[in-house]
């Protein structure tokens, strides 16, 4: 196994951070709050979390795939449509952290800089780019949640404290 470069770790180091932000400020919210959402039509508790962790395994698939990104948005909602437990979507994004760590372990510089597919969704760009767009999609959901969390009449922690 090849030792991991210093751009591979940084990587890494920043999705390890995400997880931790994520799970941090959105640890007030409880299983019973997983239906939760502030009106009809939008995602549950557990659907945001679920998404969330969706988005980081279309991310992968994205760019491991010659196609590239699956657009099938419709298809990807539906699939939320199931989920109604947080600690189940909670697993699921664990999950998906994990195998994002592993993609970004088990590539080297070089592969990581090739281009995405071409297409709407970062064509062209390095692979390693979904970094950082992980990150963002990330923090834009877990700020969602935070909002969800104050109109539960619950406290978020800040994300980046112990």
């Amino acid at each position: 196994m090849m030792s991991p470069t210093p751009q591979q770790d940084e990587f890494v180091n920043e999705m390890v951070a995400s997880r931790e932000f994520f799970a941090r400020s959105t640890r007030v919210l409880e299983e019973n709050d997983s239906g939760f959402r502030p009106q009809e039509g939008m995602m549950t508790v557990a659907q945001q979390v679920a998404h969330t962790a969706q988005t980081l395994d279309w991310f992968i698939e994205g760019a491991s795939r010659p196609e590239g990104f699956d657009l099938d948005f419709e298809k990807h909602a539906r699939a939320l449509e199931a989920v109604t437990s947080l600690a189940a979507a909670r697993q699921m994004l664990e999950t998906a952290y994990a195998n994002v760590i592993e993609f970004l372990r088990g590539r080297s510089a070089e592969e990581l800089a090739r281009p995405l597919p071409p297409g709407p969704v970062m064509g062209g760009q390095p692979i390693s780019g979904i970094v950082g767009a992980m990150v963002e999609h990330c923090a834009h959901h877990r700020g969602a949640l935070t909002v969800y969390s104050r109109q539960l009449g619950k406290v978020p922690p800040m994300p980046y404290g112990g």
